[in-house]
């Protein structure tokens, strides 16, 4: 049997007609740069995440750096966040003129520890950047008590978690604003690049829609410094068309994440395997199962041997790649985010995977320890 990481065929099989009539109908339309497309599905996304203000931007990347941009982020301040995640949430900071000033993981949730985020904190820093990684939201109360106490802003790095939920709420409503991708083999994904800013704040909104737009609000009228980062009306229509079933994706995923956790519960109970930890105040979207085992590379083998693809995320730890060396860091700085580089291992993960094939996953992590 053969078993991808992650594909998108049936889905857009299954969804086929509704897909073609939303291209045809931005096609007809003749706007492809913001417009209506891109306003119906901006108040789709901020209505779905409970609040005021969705701002549209070429991809997720670009979210995170308008965002911190918009805050005022910029030469000489510092952004707290995690080593252990995509590269682009360090390197929206370093964008700005910023600095990154890591801190270490919770090794339960892979997510930034608050208890070590305090400790980074100096006269320099501005914002906390938590990533809600593979589809768990990090432990937001005692963050937004830490930025509370020393005047921070908080801007979730929720690429990977939209529809999840911290205590009844939804990522996006759980700092001062939110940033979320939509590549393809996200929870919610384009045909393409796009990403989304989520917002309450008014004037922080505005802003963020004048630096997407080089930094304008009325046309050949510019305010101040921006960039070229528009979601355009194809990505919106088609990301609109497909909203609808995210519920029902997530809630599939769960279903799947659920599966693996039960078939693999002796071997997370032997401590051979870690499977992932869910605490009853979180809802996870499980935009990856990611296990974490000591000869992970030897099981990659073997599960690639028997046809069932995976993947490593994260491979190396960001204060260790050669990009950031001038930040000073060394091996050992953060040990459970360089442990978890060692370890991790993520399981094929689509609300497509029939039974069958999760069942096959499982066995065949089973045998290997066998």
């Amino acid at each position: 049997m053969k078993v991808p990481s992650f594909e998108l065929t049936e889905q857009n099989w299954v969804h086929r007609d509704e897909l073609m009539k939303a291209i045809e109908e931005v096609v007809l339309s003749g706007q492809f740069i913001l417009g209506k497309a891109v306003d119906e599905f901006e108040k789709a996304i901020a209505e779905y995440c409970g609040v005021k203000h969705g701002i549209g931007v070429a991809n997720g990347s670009d979210a995170l750096y308008i965002a911190l941009e918009a805050y005022g982020i910029g030469k000489g301040d510092e952004v707290i966040t995690t080593p252990f995640t995509f590269f682009a949430t360090a390197g929206s900071v370093v964008r700005t003129g910023a600095m990154p000033v890591f801190a270490d993981i919770d090794p339960n949730t892979y997510n930034i520890d608050p208890a070590d985020i305090e400790t980074h904190i100096t006269s320099h820093t501005k914002a906390i950047m938590p990533v809600h990684l593979f589809g768990l939201p990090a432990d937001m109360d005692p963050i937004n008590a830490i930025a509370k106490k020393h005047g921070l802003k908080v801007i979730e790095d929720a690429a990977q978690a939209i529809g999840a939920k911290y205590k009844g709420r939804k990522v996006g409503t759980l700092g001062d604003t939110a940033c979320i991708s939509f590549f393809p083999t996200k929870n919610l994904g384009a045909f393409g690049d796009a990403g989304m800013i989520v917002i309450d704040d008014d004037t922080v909104a505005d802003r963020c829609r004048m630096i997407r737009a080089h930094g304008s609000r009325e046309k050949y009228v510019h305010e101040m410094m921006g960039i070229n980062s528009r979601l355009d009306a194809l990505q919106a229509r088609i990301l609109n068309t497909k909203l609808k079933y995210l519920d029902e994706w997530a809630g599939r995923r769960r279903v799947v994440a659920t599966k693996y956790s039960e078939l693999l519960a002796r071997l997370g109970e032997s401590g051979r395997v870690r499977l992932p930890q869910v605490g009853s105040e979180y809802h996870h979207v499980f935009h990856q199962y990611t296990i974490s085992v000591e000869s992970r590379d030897v099981l990659q083998a073997h599960l690639n041997s028997a046809g069932v693809a995976s993947t490593v995320y994260y491979p190396i730890a960001l204060h260790l790649q050669k990009v950031f060396a001038g930040l000073g860091y060394k091996e050992g700085d953060f040990p459970h985010s360089e442990k978890a580089c060692k370890t991790v291992l993520s399981l094929p993960m689509f609300p497509e995977l029939s039974n069958e094939q999760v069942a096959y996953v499982a066995e065949t992590v089973k045998g290997f320890f066998a």
